[in-house]
């Protein structure tokens, strides 16, 4: 067979593979640093937070990628975030990949997350159950706050500590970079109210 046929077989093969690729995994390329404006917190700063404005909500803004921790009407921190794969409307069953919507509490926290850390949301909550158990189907559950890498990938790249991907890619909970994990981590306490807005 002649050179430039089986070249041109090749380039066609790995195009093809190629774009097969990209289209399964893009959602996972990292956002751009100069897309992502946070600076985080020294532990002192920290402190200070914790002592004279302690947070006492997080709101999540589902539409604007957006969540924020808040002391009653003040923003203390803002961090860009990641949903669930089918992001628009509220979590109606398990595996709908919707992320809830609403008003909820965070009530515990996981150290050893399979992403880093993380917090969990009361969803579903007695309206949620009752919606699901009229339609026949699970409301689903385990919906947290968590890390975008998990301990393992960091402690083989730590650079991954930083990494957010582009696209929405969780089950229905919200991701942020592990270093911003880490901050609100130590900022939210257990029984903290969340807002989940559309």
């Amino acid at each position: 067979m002649n050179k430039n046929i089986i070249f041109l077989i090749t380039l066609i093969i790995l195009a093809i593979a190629g774009a097969f690729a990209y289209q399964k995994y893009n959602q996972y390329l990292p956002t751009a640093s100069q897309e992502i404006q946070v600076e985080n917190f020294s532990t002192a700063q920290i402190q200070q937070i914790r002592q004279n404005t302690p947070i006492t909500e997080v709101k999540v803004y589902k539409a604007k990628r957006l969540i924020k921790l808040m002391h009653r009407d003040q923003i203390i921190q803002s961090y860009p975030m990641r949903l669930g794969f089918n992001p628009i409307g509220h979590k109606v069953q398990e595996g709908d990949g919707k992320t809830p919507e609403g008003q909820y509490i965070l009530d515990w926290r996981n150290p050893k997350s399979a992403f880093y850390k993380s917090l969990h949301v009361s969803y579903p909550n007695a309206q949620d159950q009752a919606k699901a158990k009229k339609l026949g189907v699970s409301a689903g559950g385990d919906i947290m706050i968590h890390g975008s890498a998990t301990t393992t990938q960091v402690n083989k790249l730590p650079k991954l500590m930083t990494y957010l991907p582009q696209k929405d890619w969780t089950w229905g909970c919200v991701a942020v970079r592990n270093v911003d994990m880490d901050e609100i981590w130590k900022l939210v306490d257990d029984g903290t109210i969340i807002t989940i807005y559309p």
